[in-house]
């Protein structure tokens, strides 16, 4: 099958959350399903341009048009062995050279560009992919846009959106089509939603399938207190909505092979390997050094939703406990405030890194024996499948993608692969922890077999691409 696929980031390329590495991992499984042919476009953002790191090749510029201007479209081509994958960057400097991803005053207008310069620049190629695979609010036009301005040049061209975060739905204001877009102004209530524009809202109604990462989240997004709003939407879509789980790169995130680590490691070689790096990591944060000290984790952005307030609410009593607990992350300035002060008085036993280190955060995932995942809503999370990969025992809220990669623990069948809690409730969350803790200190050999069977979990994109494929099919098919 021929696959388009669009987003606004990718790692290794571009990356500022779990998105970045579903594009890097999701488009490289599916190239190797027999007879599939992916293509995937990103913008070619100033410091993928100007690292002197990629060879790009150039493919050809045009214009389009952006409602009464015309902007310049540049086609580039990452040169590459892979014939079954081909990655491709729309470039505009005016729109993507710039210190920064998001965050910018026209980010609307600026992905409204790169939804159209995506269709343009495929019919210039002559892709003609049977679907187009787009990936959250940047790419949230594309499917209005297929059945409007760009039908005649996708006549058998099916759609597929999938929404990594319902909380971030591109919301502009109601003159955005007159303004940017330039459709007939039978789009306009399709783009409105809750008096303004609202690109997401737009992509659910039009597109031909609508999917997000996980069975649970879909469930979840059918309710009020999960959607943000677009509740009802989803559920006029009924079975034409669906969940399919994310996975990691196993390549990535292997603690046979990563560099990071002070000592890799294997099933085999597992409590080893932990105390090694758990004494390399204390070394580095100038932690006490103590092997058998549990060692409680998190790398996360310090905000509300990721439950962050309930560890701020439990962190006093948590460090009564003999434990260390690490964090790695940036955020909302009231939890940077409070965690910074939590590790000024308490320094022996709390280490709170505010930054963004990929290679600290491998480190961290094969060091820690807790992974803290007490999420408000997670749509699918990347960082428990991880933790799990490294021998970690995550301790999470039981919602979204938490729930369906994170059952609990049972002692008598020794089931499960993590310590869960149900409601939203920092007591029910340290709670959780303590039985972990109790697991941890009192019963070792147990507490092994889990952390070795987190490990042996099959995580990766085999199973999901699959799903995506059946997906897929349906949707070229009109079903």
């Amino acid at each position: 099958m021929r696959i388009a696929i669009a987003a606004s980031e990718a790692a290794p390329f571009v990356k500022t959350g779990g998105l970045g590495d579903v594009l890097q991992a999701l488009p490289q499984a599916l190239s190797e399903i027999r007879g599939n042919q992916i293509s995937v476009f990103l913008p070619y953002y100033g410091s993928v341009k100007y690292d002197g790191k990629w060879q790009m090749e150039f493919l050809g510029s045009f214009d389009i048009p952006l409602a009464w201007r015309r902007e310049y479209v540049g086609i580039f081509r990452l040169k590459s062995r892979k014939k079954k994958l081909q990655i491709y960057f729309i470039d505009n400097e005016h729109y993507f050279n710039r210190s920064g991803v998001y965050g910018f005053g026209d980010d609307g207008e600026r992905f409204a560009f790169f939804s159209k310069a995506v269709l343009a620049s495929i019919h210039y190629l002559a892709l003609e992919p049977e679907v187009i695979s787009c990936h959250d609010w940047q790419t949230a036009l594309i499917p209005l846009l297929m059945k409007t301005e760009y039908a005649a040049c996708f006549p058998r061209t099916r759609s597929v959106f999938t929404i990594h975060n319902i909380e971030y739905q591109g919301k502009c204001n109601l003159q955005f089509n007159y303004d940017v877009l330039g459709l007939p102004a039978k789009c306009d209530e399709i783009l409105r939603f809750d008096d303004c524009t609202n690109f997401m809202k737009a992509a659910i109604v039009t597109a031909d399938r609508v999917s997000t990462v996980s069975t649970t989240y879909a469930q979840e997004l059918r309710y009020a207190y999960y959607a943000h709003g677009l509740d009802g939407v989803l559920l006029s879509r009924g079975s034409a909505f669906t969940g399919i789980t994310n996975g990691i790169d196993l390549h990535v995130f292997d603690p046979e092979t990563c560099s990071a680590l002070a000592q890799t490691y294997t099933v085999q070689t597992l409590r080893a390997g932990k105390a090694a790096n758990k004494l390399a990591l204390q070394k580095r944060l100038g932690l006490p050094e103590a092997p058998d000290v549990p060692m409680l984790a998190m790398v996360t952005r310090l905000a509300g939703h990721k439950g962050i307030d309930l560890l701020c609410y439990i962190a006093e009593r948590l460090v009564q406990r003999e434990l260390q607990l690490v964090i790695i992350g940036t955020g909302e300035e009231k939890y940077e405030w409070y965690l910074s002060s939590l590790n000024e008085r308490f320094p022996d036993r709390v280490s709170v890194n505010l930054l963004f280190d990929p290679k600290l955060a491998n480190l961290v995932y094969a060091a820690a024996d807790l992974y803290l995942m007490p999420s408000q809503s997670e749509p699918c999370g990347l960082s428990q499948l991880i933790a799990m990969r490294f021998g970690g025992v995550p301790v999470v809220h039981a919602t979204g993608g938490l729930k369906d990669t994170v059952p609990a623990y049972q002692e008598a069948e020794q089931t499960g692969r993590g310590f869960t809690f149900q409601s939203y409730n920092a007591d029910d969350f340290l709670a959780a922890i303590d039985r972990a803790l109790e697991l941890y200190s009192g019963k070792p050999e147990k507490w092994l077999r889990l952390a070795q069977n987190n490990m042996r979990l099959d995580s990766g994109w085999k199973i999901p691409a699959q799903k995506y494929m059946e997906l897929f099919s349906l949707a070229s098919k009109g079903n």
